[in-house]
């Protein structure tokens, strides 16, 4: 991740800040991680769940956790909203994956496709990515929606994925590429 982001990003929305997470946010994201409903469609091996110890988390999180991801906060005005990472950074097929997860209280709230958008938005326009990937749960039906309305697009459908669970889940695999959108903007951009 390091190569491809020479610094930490940040992304303002209209309502919405993506930034990195400081030990002020530890109690929020404490909250968030202690909650197994937010959890339930979500892989074990996240790096906030990775240690007891959450301000351990943020002080490592740019550091240790740099090296495969990036997670960054959302937030809604100073309210801890969430956490948006990037991950499986692939160079030479121009590709990383996305993942996001909320605080509760934020389902339903249109959170989700901000943030989303934030992200591609930053991805398309700011690196030389191509091709975003998502993965969810196929009973996670609320995630597949946010994706399929931004955009993206379902490639498989229920194939079985190591999540860190008891035995493997059945999942589907999303992807959205840049060229649409950098047609779109090319064409806005000579409209101005």
């Amino acid at each position: 991740m390091k190569k491809l982001f020479s610094k930490l990003p940040v992304m303002q929305g209209d309502r919405l800040t993506i930034r990195p997470i400081e030990l002020s946010d530890a109690n929020s994201l404490k909250e968030m991680t202690e909650s197994e409903e937010v959890y339930r469609y979500l892989p074990t091996f996240l790096f906030e769940k990775k240690y007891n110890d959450t301000e351990y988390v943020i002080k490592h999180l740019y550091d240790e956790c740099l090296e495969d991801s990036l997670i960054l906060g959302v937030f809604f005005g100073e309210d801890f909203c969430g956490l948006a990472e990037m991950y499986a950074y692939r160079p030479l097929l121009k590709k990383i994956s996305v993942g996001i997860r909320f605080v509760q209280k934020y389902w339903g709230s249109g959170v989700a496709s901000e943030t989303l958008e934030l992200m591609t938005e930053y991805i398309f326009n700011e690196t030389n990515i191509e091709l975003v990937s998502a993965s969810t749960m196929t009973k996670n039906k609320a995630a597949g929606n946010v994706l399929k309305r931004h955009g993206f697009k379902r490639v498989a459908h229920g194939i079985y994925e190591n999540w860190g669970l008891e035995k493997p889940v059945a999942a589907d695999v999303w992807v959205k590429t840049g060229v649409g959108h950098r047609i779109e903007k090319h064409k806005a951009d000579t409209r101005s």
